[in-house]
């Protein structure tokens, strides 16, 4: 144990030592920095508990740095923050909490160090390693956290029950560890997750979706969406996932569990890429797909226009999220809007034109709308999927081709609107959209060349049908 504790070899430690010596307070490496010696992974979020003022002991401890790093004092909260080689070190007071039935926010009192880790969420958070005194370098773990990582598991400290009641955003937390570290949540605090899940929805939205992007970041995302699924917790914030549970069967006639599809195409992903907005819209490529799901005796079970409706529903989704509508938004819509293009594309065979409007619309984003299509095919029939991935491959190919040779990737037109209204002296008007759109059409189509020479000599042809000379024309 001693030869792991060695581990706390950052510099910020000596430092804090006379810095807390020099205050005559006791001070500790607490929570997360102390969890992930024994995981083996490199913490750049460092944690320092001293009994007594926190935000003194953050600037005795900046004061003996040279350059001295600029403190960040957050007073209502007792704490302090800088940044020193590379790593965030945070400073609090060790205190005890008690809360209200509506409001996560605690009553905050100065406290001992064991009032302190009482109020840890888990007992892998709640474990420290004295850095002065009569503690220095004694591991302390009073809940037997040590023992719950070696086993795995996800525990509170005390009665689990009163831990999430007090601060439901815990119950989120306890499936984003178990998720990221590939752990099991004990029964006693699983169960009371069930009981008190109800208690999310005081919860800011912005809190959760911070917990959930975690958990979309993990090795194995569907591990933590199942469980947030199975305790209740994610009818509360993404219940239209819900919705894609289940089989139909008419006739004998069954599609797929869109519930199951959908967490294994997120699962691909994951495994991938670490694209945080690309994980999002494989979760919600197929959202849409209860709202159009229809059965016909002829071909069967269909869901035709939900990559346009699950486009439109991002949004919708977004909002309610508290997520913002920025670029991260509308990447997700178009990767949602595109997903089954690609796919058409193989089944309509692969021609110039449809390959350069896929460029045209997807741009810099179609390597990652193929790493969706491709995580899209989930089958049971591995020649399926072997012939499948062998179409993609085609696709892939025939992309490369078309932008080495037409360069319609991020397409700006050869003849701008500026451009058109300047020869034909022309207000902004609909015969300047109507021009535009023709020259769009033709060199997406492949009948003009993507060069400005090529493409004004369309436009004089083009304006002409609509009774238009150059301005500087002496016919």
């Amino acid at each position: 144990m001693q030869n792991r504790l060695k581990e706390l070899k950052h510099p910020i430690y000596q430092i804090v030592e006379k810095a807390a010596d020099q205050l005559q307070v006791s001070a500790y490496a607490v929570g997360g920095v102390v969890r992930d010696i024994f995981l083996n992974r490199n913490s750049k979020d460092i944690d320092i508990l001293a009994v007594g003022s926190g935000i003194d002991l953050a600037i005795a401890a900046a004061s003996e740095i040279f350059p001295k790093p600029e403190v960040h004092l957050y007073k209502n909260f007792g704490t302090a923050q800088f940044i020193y080689m590379d790593s965030i070190i945070e400073f609090v007071g060790a205190r005890k909490e008690s809360y209200s039935r509506d409001s996560r926010k605690p009553v905050v009192e100065n406290g001992t160090l064991q009032d302190d880790l009482n109020r840890r969420d888990f007992t892998i958070n709640a474990m420290a390693v004295g850095l002065n005194g009569s503690y220095k370098h004694q591991f302390i773990d009073v809940f037997g956290g040590i023992d719950d990582l070696h086993a795995k598991i996800i525990r509170t400290p005390l009665n689990p029950d009163i831990t999430f009641s007090d601060d439901p955003l815990r119950m989120l937390r306890a499936v984003r560890f178990a998720s990221q570290l590939n752990f099991t949540i004990h029964p006693d605090t699983y169960e009371a997750i069930k009981r008190n899940m109800e208690r999310l929805n005081i919860i800011s939205k912005e809190r959760i979706v911070e917990e959930f992007n975690k958990i979309l970041l993990s090795r194995k995302p569907s591990y933590g969406i199942k469980m947030l699924n199975d305790t209740g917790l994610l009818s509360i914030f993404l219940p239209q996932l819900l919705n894609l549970k289940g089989v139909e069967y008419l006739d004998g006639r069954g599609h797929k569990d869109n519930w199951l599809h959908t967490l294994e195409v997120v699962d691909k992903i994951a495994m991938v890429s670490g694209n945080l907005w690309l994980l999002w819209a494989a979760l919600l490529h197929d959202i849409a797909k209860p709202a159009t799901k229809k059965y016909d005796p002829q071909t069967g079970w269909s869901f035709h226009g939900h990559e346009f409706i699950g486009s439109k529903m991002v949004k919708s989704i977004f909002h309610n999220l508290k997520m913002p509508a920025n670029e991260k938004m509308r990447y997700v819509q178009k990767m949602v809007l595109l997903h089954l293009r690609p796919i058409a594309l193989v089944e309509d065979m692969i021609t110039d034109s449809a390959v350069r409007r896929l460029l045209f619309d997807a741009g810099d984003d179609v390597d990652d709308l193929m790493l969706l299509c491709e995580a899209d095919v989930t089958s049971k029939n591995p020649e399926k999927i072997r012939r499948c991935i062998g179409n993609f491959a085609k696709v892939r190919q025939k992309l490369k081709e078309i932008e080495e040779k037409d360069r319609v990737r991020n397409w700006q037109p050869p003849v701008d609107g500026l451009e058109i209204m300047q020869t034909f002296n022309l207000p902004p008007c609909h015969q300047v959209g109507v021009i535009k759109n023709a020259i769009r059409e033709a060199i997406l189509d492949g009948m003009v060349e993507n060069n400005h020479d090529a493409a004004y000599h369309f436009m004089l042809k083009e304006a002409a049908k609509l009774g238009l000379t150059p301005a500087n024309s002496t016919e």
